[in-house]
């Protein structure tokens, strides 16, 4: 049983080009109300743009977009939000500053007319509406990405959409707060009769929550597909072949399995002792680790459990409050990130425009930022050797393209690229965050050969696969407590998310049980009275 809400959208013809690239090529699909389909296809096949187009972030170079049969022209995301298209970008657009309240009230129809109590009574309606637990006076800097995706969806209800577009909204958040998404979705589509389009790599989310699939590739729409019905009964074997069918549709052939080659371990690279590092908001308690030559060494945890806090220390972008840090046999206490990079330890953060590269560079100008030498660049040699970056590591783009032109697959690999090729040491956040399956792979295989080479790594991931898979040795945090997982390579999916949960902990000692009154007597002088 639906509510009012009613809206069929249909993408009639539509072409995006960029420069040579086509990213959409007369591309014709059409959703329906209260179904929640998954847009799919590996980076740089076009569903980011398409959604762009669809939510008014970029507009089309050729073709229409029709709601309940009328033609709309609409440019800007404000104008498609009151023609009831919202988007929930995978980085939400909030202020850090402000409170939740805040964030609600100023994103809204009214903006800063609209009366404090108001907000906070439509806010709190809202959340309790989706079994969201939403403080209106947190400040947005304090919430998990979870918590600032549900602001953001709160906020786009509250201003009318009916068409809701969700771009990889998955990564970092937990299993417990995955469910409370879905089910806000499946709510907001089967109950409500909204749109929702699903933007995402992760095929096993598509497969539980989706109706539908649109496939995607080279900028051309590949087919669509029914999504086996979700429950509970939906077993192994049929999730396998349907995974199966995605991959195919995706890539036009069958990926096998990747199989992780383990390479000799050598001396230390890295050891941390009793290592104690915290931020305002957790204590962790002291680290003793170390990372060997040729070491893959995986970190599991939901987002800010700590793993984060302990790759930056040992990068010296992060405090250290006390212990030993020792970088290739020397201590590194005194020194600093730039100190460490020279002699040979790198460090990729997980927000890719944010910290690892630069919004408005162009693609050489990236690679001249790291040559050896910047203060007299040869601009030739300079064009060449981001040419051969691009065609080693298959990124869809040109030298002069700007960083943000990139699809954000294709960002991650040109981040890649700018490694060193012989590091002793790579500390890797989310190395393959926001990628398919393929690559996922590419980027792996890169990695590897560096740690064949003789490089230690050290990496985190909400990917448990991917941990599981990649790593010699895994180390779960959880509120600042750490765990080595034993025998990774005897160690499954599930238990280590159970880990993730917390259930390597210690119970709680419990006080014993009061002792009824049929039992011993309670008086304190023991049976045999005084």
């Amino acid at each position: 049983m639906t509510s009012d809400c009613a809206m069929d959208i249909e993408l009639r013809n539509i072409h995006k080009r960029f420069g040579p690239v086509h990213a959409n090529n007369d591309i014709n699909v059409r959703f329906s109300h209260g179904r929640i389909v998954g847009i799919l296809g590996e980076n740089g096949a076009g569903k980011s743009t398409l959604m762009k187009i669809l939510s008014g972030f970029q507009p089309a170079d050729e073709g229409e977009i029709l709601i309940d049969n009328d033609i709309i022209d609409y440019t800007g995301p404000a104008a498609a939000i009151a023609n009831g298209i919202g988007m929930l970008q995978q980085d939400p657009l909030d202020v850090g500053a402000f409170s939740v309240l805040e964030n609600f009230i100023y994103g809204g129809a009214e903006g800063i007319t609209m009366k404090r109590a108001r907000a906070e009574s439509k806010l709190m309606e809202l959340s309790a509406r989706f079994g969201f637990e939403l403080d209106p006076h947190q400040l947005i800097d304090n919430l998990l990405i979870a918590e600032r995706q549900q602001l953001e969806i709160i906020r786009l209800l509250a201003l009318g959409v009916e068409t809701l577009i969700l771009d990889e909204p998955t990564t970092g958040i937990s299993a417990d707060q995955k469910d409370i998404l879905f089910n806000a979705l499946r709510r907001l589509a089967h109950d409500e009769g909204l749109v929702v389009l699903l933007v995402s790599h992760k095929l096993e989310d598509v497969i539980d929550l989706c109706d539908e699939v649109v496939v995607l590739r080279n900028g051309l729409m590949i087919g669509e597909m029914n999504m086996p019905a979700s429950d509970a009964n939906l077993t192994s074997a049929v999730i396998a072949r349907t995974k199966q069918r995605l991959v195919t549709m995706m890539f036009g052939e069958i990926l096998e399995a990747q199989q992780r080659p383990h390479f000799e371990i050598g001396a230390p690279v890295l050891s941390a002792n009793d290592l104690v590092v915290h931020d305002q908001r957790l204590e962790m308690q002291p680290i003793t680790m170390s990372a060997h030559t040729g070491e893959v060494i995986g970190l599991a945890g939901l987002g800010g459990s700590g793993q984060e806090l302990f790759m930056r220390a040992c990068a010296r972008l992060q405090r250290i409050e006390s212990g030993a840090l020792d970088f290739d046999g020397i201590s590194s206490l005194n020194t600093n990130y730039r100190g460490l990079f020279r002699r040979g330890c790198v460090f990729a953060a997980a927000g890719r425009l944010e910290e690892g590269l630069i919004t408005g560079l162009t693609l050489t100008e990236h690679t001249a930022l790291v040559s050896d030498d910047r203060l007299q660049i040869d601009w030739n040699a300079v064009e060449k050797l981001t040419a051969s970056r691009i065609e080693r590591y298959r990124v869809k783009g040109r030298s002069g393209d700007t960083i943000e032109q990139l699809s954000g697959g294709n960002q991650q690999r040109v981040l890649i690229g700018l490694l060193p090729d012989d590091p002793k040491l790579l500390i890797l956040e989310q190395p393959t965050r926001g990628l398919d399956v393929g690559s996922a792979r590419w980027i792996w295989t890169q990695l590897l050969e560096r740690c064949q080479r003789g490089a230690a790594i050290i990496f985190n991931s909400s990917d448990l696969e991917e941990l599981v898979t990649f790593s010699d040795r895994i180390f779960v945090f959880y509120a600042g407590r750490i765990h080595e997982v034993p025998d990774v390579r005897q160690t499954t999916i599930d238990e280590l998310g159970h880990l993730i949960g917390g259930e390597f902990l210690a119970p709680i000692p419990q006080p014993p049980p009061a002792i009824s009154m049929a039992g011993i007597p309670q008086g304190g002088k023991g049976s045999h009275g005084g």
